[in-house]
């Protein structure tokens, strides 16, 4: 639930267009304005481009990992759509770290993954992916005492 708040309140502080109902929306890259991403993703930056996370209805968000970010084994409770918009975005599958697991994608890359897949996440540079889906969107970590972090290896 707070990861839900968090995210209402930073739809509403980035646009207060994006907190009423989605309409047409066109968002060049240099326009994008970024936020401080909810402590679940502490570290990182979001930029809601269209509609709100937290309610229901589609939605488009980008996160700005820095370099050597790593994400825990975790959920989401929607289908989650991500792009790959520069950098490397490392993945596995699964309930376990496991760095032999990481497969990259670069830009243009796409990853499509269904409710409750559990995944992990890790960066070597800077990278901003695009999680394109329907709210509300969680983040639920497997282990519920994990964190995101910037990690030295």
């Amino acid at each position: 639930m707070k990861i839900v708040l968090a995210l209402a309140a930073l739809a509403l502080s980035l646009s207060p267009a994006l907190a009423q109902t989605p309409q047409h929306t066109m968002v060049n890259a240099n326009d994008v304005q970024w936020k401080e991403a909810p402590p679940v993703l502490a570290g990182a930056q979001v930029s809601v481009l269209y509609g709100d996370p937290s309610k229901e209805g589609v939605f488009v968000m980008r996160i700005k990992f820095p370099a050597n970010y790593r994400v825990p084994p975790h959920t989401h409770p929607v289908d989650e759509i991500v792009t790959v918009i520069s950098g490397e975005f490392n993945i596995g599958m699964g309930k376990e770290f496991n760095e032999a697991q990481l497969k990259p994608y670069t830009a243009g890359g796409l990853i499509a993954m269904p409710p409750g897949m559990e995944h992990f996440v890790k960066t070597k540079q800077e990278t901003v992916i695009q999680i394109s889906t329907r709210g509300p969107w969680a983040l639920n970590y497997v282990n519920p005492n994990d964190k995101a972090q910037v990690v030295t290896q």
